[in-house]
């Protein structure tokens, strides 16, 4: 489940059990997926690479695997295995509960990510996830809403890095504008005018540096560029915009201030608060 998680949190969940045998009060569709709401709304239900918010606990018999009271928010993506919970959770509706039935032995190779089933179990056990949708939402939608969370908990350090970040360019003799996003953009060679877009698989180098001129890392110097989907925040809210803007080809320079990159806490040798500056090279993208 790490593999697919992006929050945890812990909240009160009060789940509902299911007749073991038989599995009384449950449909099962096309692809033996067994499920049971409790409350059904109607309305939009998640799309492809939405983000899910929800309180879920997971069973095997009277074998806790997820304990009750935790909250997630998963991807909503094509199901692993037909008639798995990314199949049952597409179904449901904000504010919608429910319980799932799944296979077992598919659903931790695949959900938990176990090469084989915990010898404890077998493969006729029930497993089964006891859901409620808190709420769903774009991947944009979630990316911008910490943004602003951020921004909102430190307004002088915002300011100041968006003051610090123009004195620097124009020190530098750079004339640029920001984006609407707080970051600046600067082209050094053009690529071919095909752009990717959010979804997209792309290949990038790059350079990083802090505002001192310290080099931190080179993709040149490992060999190969970094792979990653667009707009699935797998990398900082400034590389997710900043790359839509190059085309095939392109190379420029990204400056990004803190809280688009890695917030008021840093991670490994950036330091908290950090602006900053990426030599990047859009390789390709399919």
């Amino acid at each position: 489940m790490k593999r697919l998680s992006l929050l945890l949190l812990g909240i009160t969940f009060l789940f509902a059990s299911c007749s073991e045998k038989g599995y009384d009060g449950y449909t099962k569709n096309d692809n033996g997926l067994f499920y049971k709401f409790y409350v059904q709304n109607e309305g939009a239900t998640p799309q492809q690479r939405d983000l899910i918010e929800l309180q879920f606990a997971c069973t095997v018999n009277d074998t806790t695997v997820i304990i009750p009271n935790t909250v997630d928010i998963l991807p909503c993506i094509e199901p692993l295995f037909a008639g798995d919970i990314f199949e049952g959770l597409a179904m449901m509706h904000k504010g919608d509960s429910a319980s799932f039935i799944v296979r077992i032995d598919s659903t931790f190779h695949t959900f938990f990510n176990l090469p084989q089933m915990p010898p404890q179990f077998k493969t006729d056990d029930v497993m089964r996830f006891d859901v409620k949708v808190l709420d769903f939402y774009s991947i944009e939608v979630f990316t911008n809403n910490r943004i602003n969370m951020i921004k909102e908990s430190y307004p002088e350090e915002t300011a100041q890095a968006d003051n610090d970040l123009k004195t620097y360019l124009k020190n530098k003799g750079i004339n640029a504008e920001p984006q609407p996003a707080g970051f600046y953009y600067v082209s050094s060679s053009m690529g071919d005018g095909n752009s990717p877009k959010p979804g997209d698989t792309v290949k990038v180098h790059y350079v990083l540096r802090l505002t001192d001129g310290k080099q931190l890392e080179s993709s040149y110097e490992v060999g190969e560029p970094i792979e990653f989907v667009l707009g699935e925040g797998r990398v900082i809210p400034g590389w997710d915009k900043g790359i839509l803007l190059m085309s095939k080809g392109e190379k420029g320079t990204l400056y990004i201030p803190f809280y688009l990159a890695y917030g008021p806490t840093g991670s490994g040798p950036i330091p908290a608060f950090s602006t900053l500056e990426f030599d990047v090279e859009l390789v390709d993208f399919e």
